[in-house]
């Protein structure tokens, strides 16, 4: 007869036995199910998208916008570059993928978007990481019309193809002084948007839309088009937190594949 121990009656050792035996038994099924439950979960999981792909032009402000906001949001891309100058827009491939024939165009899976504001709310829908709009109504709109201006009002009017048009049909070098009195006219209209309402960025202490649209455009003011900054001292201050900020710095033209090596 074995010993049972104090307090222990042998029907007493012999229940905890099997109560010790029954939860490691349960606790192995769960276990298990746990496991299943998992494995399954992962084979239904639907596979990884593929990378985002960016047509997109070095020296383009609208495609400079865009791979700011992809790095904002932290998205991967493929760049596929396209030379304007060589007139790879007109080419009958890409065409197809933007029949404008304009960069930026943003492959994602089977959507294909070919416009930098379309592009930017797009990506604010499928990838709400990282927002860019406010839920403020108030500066949703105003981050939405800064946007606006930029991408409608002062950009259109002196990129590629109207710069050339000017320089056969009025006169070499005219171009220029067309260019700054348009970037003129936008920037003293944002400025006495944004100078009441700016924190470290343009709408507030956080990076939004608004940055994204006018940090290219202050950058082809100062690099390109001699644009005197002091006349906008809000905006000028934007242009420099702007040069600081890695997502930023990372779509400057001069960091680009396609960037001529000289810049």
């Amino acid at each position: 007869m074995g010993f049972v121990g104090p307090g222990l009656s042998r029907s007493g050792a012999h229940e905890t036995t099997l109560s010790g035996s029954l939860a490691r038994s349960l606790a192995d099924v769960y276990a298990r199910r746990q496991m299943a439950m998992a494995e399954a979960a992962a084979a239904a999981a639907p596979a990884p998208a593929a990378k985002l792909g960016l047509y997109s032009y070095w020296r383009s402000s609208c495609s400079h916008r865009v791979r700011i906001a992809l790095n904002l949001k932290g998205l991967e891309y493929e760049y596929k570059a396209v030379n304007l100058l060589k007139g790879e827009h007109s080419d009958p491939e890409f065409i197809k993928v933007n029949p404008m024939r304009f960069v930026p165009a943003l492959v994602d899976g089977d959507a294909v978007i070919g416009d930098s504001y379309a592009i930017a709310l797009y990506l604010e829908d499928k990838y709400p990481g990282s927002p860019l709009l406010p839920q403020d109504l108030k500066m949703k709109a105003l981050n939405l019309q800064i946007a606006s201006i930029v991408c409608s009002g002062i950009q259109p009017l002196h990129n590629l193809t109207v710069l050339r048009f000017i320089e056969q049909k009025v006169g070499a070098g005219e171009s220029i002084p067309w260019t700054q009195q348009q970037i003129d006219r936008g920037f003293t209209a944002v400025e006495n948007l944004v100078k009441d309402s700016a924190g470290k960025y343009a709408t507030g202490d956080v990076v939004q839309l608004a940055d994204v649209f006018l940090a290219p455009q202050t950058y082809a003011a100062v690099t390109r088009f001699q644009i005197n900054m002091s006349d906008y001292p809000t905006l000028a201050r934007l242009h420099d937190e702007y040069m600081k900020h890695p997502a930023f710095q990372a779509a400057l033209p001069e960091r680009q594949p396609d960037a001529p090596s000289s810049t």
